[in-house]
């Protein structure tokens, strides 16, 4: 597996990382937590060394399932986890809370369930408006200079947000979703990032599954699938978006390799500091998803795709209305 560096920081991480959400949250039960441990691991054999969690996923069950997968092999990866909420009565209400003292408890809760003295990469999950960034990024200093974190992240943060925190304390990456179905990042986000020399690191690089093909028209999801409220997986929208998958399928089959490869591959291609983190619960897609790793496009290539992607309009917002205002602030 190929390595990256995330911006100008010394945090060297494999190529593609490992989302692991969807192992306890988002897209239906969770995942046997033999089989979660045994596709990590899988991963780590396989070259991954960056393996993306937060304390909201389950809430608490996804960074349990990646503290005792990596345990054994802690010292050779890299573990980035998330705070910013805190829960109802039920733990499904998620409630925006970076408050520095509620960061202090969270940051303990997630060394506990991730078996580890330290957090190699600490985001922010969400930008919380009743908190000033300087002081977030204030307490994200202080933990690292304690030794529990090493670097600072932000998650969906908009540029003046991030410019203000990376005043305070360095941030070395941000995550937010980029994918060949959506690509506003490139408009502001990805430039500013560049400027200051700050990592990127796309979420949902596979659109939710979308840009694989597997993803049929009429498919339907269970009310415990975050796609089944995602206005970009109403029928409608499904029906009309087939035309990126036609377009995606053509130039995948052009190269011999899957439209998810293709897709993947495309990402890598936009910036030597951009690491996706797609995520599966299956090996076999697992493997087909660190290939694209070696998938060579060309600024032929590249130019092709472009033409083809300005060529189709996507139908569907990628959040429902009730979850916009958490993003891009």
């Amino acid at each position: 597996m190929q390595m990256r560096t995330l911006g100008n920081s010394d945090l060297d991480v494999s190529a593609l990382g490992l989302g692991c959400m969807g192992l306890s949250h988002g897209y239906g039960p969770a995942t046997d937590t033999q089989q979660a441990i045994s596709l990590i691991r899988a991963a780590v054999e396989r070259g991954v060394t960056f393996f993306d969690t937060a304390e909201v996923y389950g809430p608490y069950l996804n960074e349990e399932v990646v503290g005792a997968a990596l345990a054994p092999v802690r010292d050779q990866v890299v573990i980035a986890t998330k705070f910013g909420f805190t829960f109802g009565d039920d733990n499904k209400q998620q409630i925006l809370n970076s408050r520095p003292e509620h960061i202090r408890v969270a940051v303990e809760g997630s060394l506990r369930r991730l078996k580890t003295d330290f957090i190699d990469l600490l985001y922010q999950h969400r930008v919380d408006p009743e908190v000033p960034i300087e002081d977030v990024a204030g307490v994200v200093r202080e933990l690292i200079a304690e030794g529990k974190v090493k670097h600072f992240g932000l998650s969906e943060a908009g540029v003046q947000t991030i410019r203000r925190a990376h005043a305070v304390q360095p941030v070395t990456a941000v995550q937010s979703e980029y994918s060949m179905w959506w690509r506003e990042p490139e408009q502001e986000l990805l430039p500013a990032l560049k400027e200051l020399g700050i990592g990127f690191v796309p979420f949902s690089p596979l659109g939710k599954g979308f840009l694989t093909g597997a993803v049929a028209e009429g498919a339907s999801f269970g009310s415990d699938d975050f796609r089944s409220i995602v206005p970009r997986f109403s029928q409608d929208a499904l029906r009309a978006n087939q035309a990126l998958i036609r377009q995606i399928e053509q130039i995948a089959s052009g190269k011999g390799v899957t439209p998810a490869q293709i897709a993947l591959a495309w990402l890598l291609a936009q910036a030597p500091w951009i690491v996706p983190i797609p995520g599966t619960t299956k090996l076999h897609r697992l493997e087909e998803n660190l290939g694209s790793a070696s998938v060579v496009l060309g600024e032929a290539d590249l130019a092709s795709i472009d033409k083809a992607l300005a060529s189709i309009s996507i139908l569907g917002d990628r959040y429902p209305e009730s979850m916009k205002s958490r993003v891009g602030r």
